[in-house]
C-alpha cells in the first residue's frame, strides 16, 4: 500500500472509530459521512490543558514544527487539534507515547490511536482533543493544517513549556 494510501486508510480507521461516540451529529468532509462526537469526559483537566500537555509532550521528544488549533469553533469532533512532526517511525513512537502517557497521567485515556504500528501518520484521539502526528512526507502531501485553515491557531508562548 502506498503512503497515501495508508495515510487515508489511517483517517478511514478513524472515521470510524468516531461514528461510534456521543450524541452530537456532524459532517465530517473527509469521511464523506454523518459522524457522532464524544462530548463527554472522565478527565479532571479541561480540552485547552489537555491539549497543551500534549503538546509539551510531542516537544519533550524533539519533534516537528508542533502547532495547537482551536478548532471549537469549527467542528463537533474536538476542542483541540494538536499537529507535530517526526524524523523516522521510532520518533513518531516514541512521541505518541510520550503523548499517551502525559494525558494518561491526568486520566485522559486516549479513545482510539491509529496508524502507530506503520509510525507515519499516528492519530491520537482524547475526545476533545485530537493529537497528529506525521512524518514530514505525510504532512506535506495531506497538509492538515490548511484543511482546518479556519480554526484558531494558539500563540506558541501560550503553551510552550520553558
Amino acid at each position: 500500500m502506498r503512503g497515501s494510501q495508508k495515510g487515508l486508510k489511517i483517517l478511514q480507521n478513524a472515521c470510524e472509530k468516531l461514528s461510534g461516540l456521543g450524541t452530537n451529529i456532524v459532517s465530517y468532509p473527509l469521511c464523506g459521512a454523518p459522524l457522532t462526537a464524544s462530548t463527554s469526559s472522565s478527565s479532571t483537566i479541561d480540552s485547552r490543558t489537555a491539549a497543551f500537555l500534549a503538546a509539551n509532550a510531542c516537544e519533550s521528544k524533539k519533534a516537528n514544527s508542533t502547532v495547537v488549533l482551536d478548532v471549537s469553533k469549527v467542528t463537533l469532533l474536538a476542542d483541540y487539534f494538536v499537529i507535530t512532526g517526526g524524523e523516522s517511525a521510532a520518533q513518531i513512537r516514541a512521541i505518541v507515547e510520550a503523548v499517551d502517557d502525559a494525558l494518561s497521567s491526568q486520566g485522559l485515556k486516549a479513545k482510539s490511536i491509529e496508524g502507530k504500528t506503520e509510525g507515519r501518520w499516528v492519530l491520537l484521539d482524547f475526545g476533545t482533543v485530537i493529537v497528529h502526528v506525521l512524518q514530514e512526507k505525510e504532512r506535506n502531501f495531506y497538509k492538515i493544517e490548511q484543511f482546518w485553515n479556519h480554526a484558531l491557531i494558539v500563540d506558541r508562548e501560550e503553551w510552550v513549556e520553558e
